[in-house]
């Protein structure tokens, strides 16, 4: 998912079962379905298809080796987070879900580039428009993160 610099919300996904899902969470202008690869052995990742070429390297990996109760995150990790990387790690979403989002591992990005739309943008830089898709923004500088995610939908809401 991206932000165009005209504010348009844009999801790229491999399949409309995971449209479906993502966009019952979030609020997108255009969804692209269609073949979407994506690797990563941690610290080089990449994801080729729908208009994009994205390849990317990080640096050093810093880890969180063990996992921590939901309200850990949301109380605690939270300040840390918004701190150190200008992210959210707990929020609402607009449709009423609720997210923590735990850090596994993360990497700042030490090179890369991004081809979209046959356009070459260049290396990774900072990050300071915002997308607006959910409750948080990505990290200000670049990064590789693994998440480990936790999704709750409003009690009148079904799970797809």
């Amino acid at each position: 998912m991206w932000g165009t610099p005209e504010g348009k919300r844009v999801l790229l996904v491999g399949s409309q079962k995971a449209a479906d899902f993502i966009t019952s969470i979030y609020n997108f202008d255009e969804v692209r379905i269609g073949d979407l690869r994506t690797e990563s052995n941690g610290r080089d990742t990449s994801a080729m298809g729908l208009g994009v070429d994205i390849r990317l390297s990080g640096g050093r990996a810093r880890y969180i080796p063990f996992g921590r109760p939901l309200f850990f995150t949301k109380f605690f990790e939270r300040p840390i987070a918004k701190c150190l990387m200008g992210v959210e790690t707990f929020g609402t979403s607009s449709r009423g879900v609720s997210e923590w989002y735990q850090a596994r591992q993360w990497r700042w990005v030490r090179s890369g580039s991004v081809v979209l739309d046959g356009n070459d943008l260049g290396e990774p830089s900072n990050f300071s428009q915002p997308i607006d898709v959910g409750f948080s923004e990505p990290p200000t500088k670049p990064a590789i993160v693994s998440l480990q995610v936790a999704i709750k939908f409003p009690p009148d809401r079904e799970l797809l």
